[in-house]
């Protein structure tokens, strides 16, 4: 596993923390019992980083990024969704907002990490949901021809074809 997908692997973790804690909990807090607590001593100093700033971003963000899932998860209310896959998602369009990274490498990450702690249908649900939002993102203002960061080189899946498709 990438440096990277064990970073992503990681913010969910928090993320699925603060979700579970509720809106009082204080970013930094969490992060800094997260690090304390759960997380891994030995992790390479850049992924760490980058696991905190995506947990950070995305719990900022959680009302924008609510709004843009709830806009394309029809019949679906933030609420009722499973935890790990409220916060798959949100991660994943904070990553399409707020980070350098390819949308078509968020969805693929995205998707991975739901295989890992989710269920199958839900990988599926996921998908529909990050496509459609990166078709909107695409449309609002194109993501320039970015280089996926080395550590998260696209490998040809099944999935690949089912994004394109979507």
């Amino acid at each position: 596993m990438g440096l990277r997908r064990k970073a992503r692997e990681c913010a969910l973790q928090m993320l699925f923390a603060a979700d579970i804690l509720g809106a009082e909990t204080r970013a930094d807090e969490l992060v800094r019992a997260y690090w304390d607590e759960l997380g891994e001593a030995e992790m390479d100093a850049a992924a760490r980083e980058f696991a905190t700033r995506l947990a950070v971003g995305t719990i900022t963000h959680v009302s924008e990024l609510d709004e843009r899932i709830r806009s394309r998860a029809e019949h679906w209310r933030i609420p009722r969704m499973a935890v790990v896959d409220r916060n798959v998602l949100r991660l994943a369009v904070y990553e399409f907002l707020h980070e350098p990274t390819p949308r078509t490498v968020a969805i693929n990450e995205a998707l991975e990490i739901a295989r890992r702690f989710s269920t199958y249908e839900a990988t599926q649900f996921i998908n529909g949901i990050l496509d459609a939002i990166k078709r909107d993102l695409d449309r609002e203002h194109p993501q320039e021809e970015i280089a996926a960061h080395p550590d998260e080189a696209p490998e040809e899946s099944d999935d690949d074809e089912r994004i394109a498709s979507a």
